[in-house]
């Protein structure tokens, strides 16, 4: 496997690895699916987890590795949820909505909180990371985010754009120049992502809306 590890091309001076370029081409992919509420999107971002995962372990980088395990885990959930609910919406796929603001308070708790204790366990084992507050941040923000995503919350695409904005500059000091790349992209889908979910859950509101008792 360390072969994942090696070069593939430099670009704009940065040194992009076959595991960073092909792991994060496949999560942009889960990404779109995610957009088109594809329930392949769950499929895909465990095959991207498996492979960074091998790249990360093969680096040494436990901290790393072991998110990608926390990722295919979820994974796994939100494939198991998401063809549950699967024809909830008129089209077949995931009915989204917006969260309840107790369910934002849950999500926002979760993050923070989450955020201090892998962070403090980050601190205290340095082999773990090497930035550990930021890497914490990104962890739990992406499980948050994963987690709000298997519940076809639109609040997933705001939980994404955070984590992107520590995940950027994280990647390229790393070393990750390629997923540094890939983060600004999602940026973008995110952004388009956000305005489809959130049309859909206002149409699906819609029809309550109309047949209320005036």
């Amino acid at each position: 496997m360390n072969w994942l590890n090696s070069e593939a091309f430099s670009l704009f001076g940065q040194h992009i690895k076959w595991s960073d370029m092909i792991g994060n081409v496949i999560g942009l992919v889960a990404l779109a699916l995610g957009w088109r509420r594809s329930i392949w999107t769950w499929p895909a971002q465990f095959v991207s987890g498996l492979i960074l995962f091998a790249a990360f372990a093969t680096a040494h980088l436990s901290g790393s590795a072991g998110k990608q395990v926390v990722v295919m885990l979820v994974a796994t959930y939100g494939f198991w949820q998401w063809n549950r609910g699967r024809q909830q919406a008129q089209d077949g796929s995931i009915a989204v909505r917006f969260a309840t603001w107790r369910e934002r308070g849950v999500l926002a708790g979760a993050a923070a909180l989450g955020t201090l204790a892998v962070g403090g366990l980050f601190t205290a084992f340095p082999t773990l990371s090497w930035d550990p507050w930021p890497d914490a941040y990104i962890f739990v923000g992406t499980i948050v985010a994963m987690y709000a995503q298997a519940r076809g919350m639109v609040e997933f695409w705001f939980a994404w754009l955070l984590v992107d904005l520590v995940g950027v500059p994280l990647n390229f000091a790393n070393g990750f120049a390629f997923s540094g790349f890939v983060y600004v992209i999602y940026g973008a889908l995110v952004l388009w992502g956000l305005r489809d979910w959130w049309l859909r859950s206002r149409a699906a509101a819609q029809p309550a809306l109309e047949g209320a008792p005036a």
